[in-house]
């Protein structure tokens, strides 16, 4: 299977790709910088296009003849604080950039079945009490709600050149070094997860019982491949844990973690609101999402659990050299 990417390069991009190559499959990797990755081992396998796909280009050719489109485009972010520039860019780069994407599949003489779209669990709002959401809950009106909207609709007309599209909404993605974690780590090493002031302090955005809904890097990789294989899987798919945790049960399994003999009271949420901005709302702010759709297809988390999921990111040794193994004896499923 020829699989077209973009973002193939972040997060969650580099270990699809790592993925796609141990399943037999050739990932087709659009980046902008094309010379710079090929040199890395781990992705000399990989074909590369070089392009942006925030502006139309000759980029996109290359989808003409894969089997499959993921998208995965958008700005980190967490990258920057957000100021009214850094919002702008985490907007356009995903709504402008699907919508280049969608434009040269309809362009393609030869158009993938299949295109799985990121989006994230943002788009339903943050929520203080304690209401289960799942893939046909409403959309919020936050920031990210809109993002989140729009970037759907950007890919929605897909669904009428004769794809199957298929919406991963993901969660905090718990990856070690990087992302939410890369964040909260030297934090916790620091400060031992305490809040600032403790538990009543009235400055302080929540008491550590707003609910978290993360999901281990290697799940949501899975989750991201699996409407590859499955036909029934199509629409919204929450890209998160079958177990959201409260944030204060979310920070002793980390404070336990990388402290083994203290319990914290919860995340210091004050103190990443100091020190990010309004990004720190993505970590701090509440959703209790369910990944029914993902269940109901018989995907099986390898990590469900907070304290088991972070105990393997933290013994984790280095990715070693992906290597191309045989094709698979198999067709691939559309």
């Amino acid at each position: 299977m020829r699989v077209f990417l973009t973002g193939g390069t972040g997060l969650i991009g580099r270990n699809l790709v790592r993925r796609l190559l141990a399943r037999g499959d050739q990932p087709v990797v659009l980046t902008r910088q094309a010379d710079k990755v090929r040199r890395e081992p781990a992705m000399r396998p990989v074909q590369f296009v070089q392009g942006d796909p925030s502006v139309p280009g000759g980029w996109e050719s290359a989808v003409d003849g894969c089997d499959a489109v993921i998208n995965l485009v958008g700005h980190n972010l967490f990258q920057d604080r957000w100021t009214a520039e850094v919002k702008r860019k985490i907007r356009d780069s995903r709504v402008y950039a699907t919508e280049h994407v969608v434009s040269a599949i309809e362009k393609a003489r030869s158009r993938p079945k299949v295109l799985v779209q990121a989006s994230a669990i943002g788009y339903y709002g943050s929520h203080a009490d304690d209401a289960t959401l799942t893939e046909q809950s409403p959309s919020g009106n936050d920031f990210m709600a809109v993002v989140c909207r729009e970037w759907e609709e950007a890919a929605a007309p897909a669904s009428t050149l004769g794809l199957r599209l298929a919406v991963i909404r993901t969660g905090i993605v718990l990856a070690k070094g990087e992302g939410a974690l890369k964040i909260m780590t030297p934090i916790f090493k620091v400060f031992g997860g305490a809040p600032v002031g403790g538990h009543d302090n009235p400055l302080k955005p929540g008491n550590g019982n707003q609910w978290m809904s993360w999901v281990h890097v290697d799940d949501i990789a899975d989750l991201f491949l699996l409407p590859l294989d499955n036909a029934d899987a199509t629409g919204p798919i929450n890209g998160v844990s079958p177990n959201p945790v409260r944030h204060a049960e979310f920070g002793r399994a980390l404070a336990k973690t990388l402290w083994r003999w203290f319990v914290p009271i919860g995340p210091p949420n004050i103190l990443m609101n100091l020190m990010l901005g309004e990004v720190a709302q993505v970590v701090t702010t509440g959703q209790k999402v369910m990944p029914e759709a993902a269940m109901r297809l018989g995907y099986h988390f390898k990590s469900p659990e907070t304290r088991g999921a972070l105990a393997d990111l933290y013994a984790k040794k280095p990715q070693v050299e992906a290597t191309r193994p045989a094709p698979r004896p198999t067709a691939a499923h559309h």
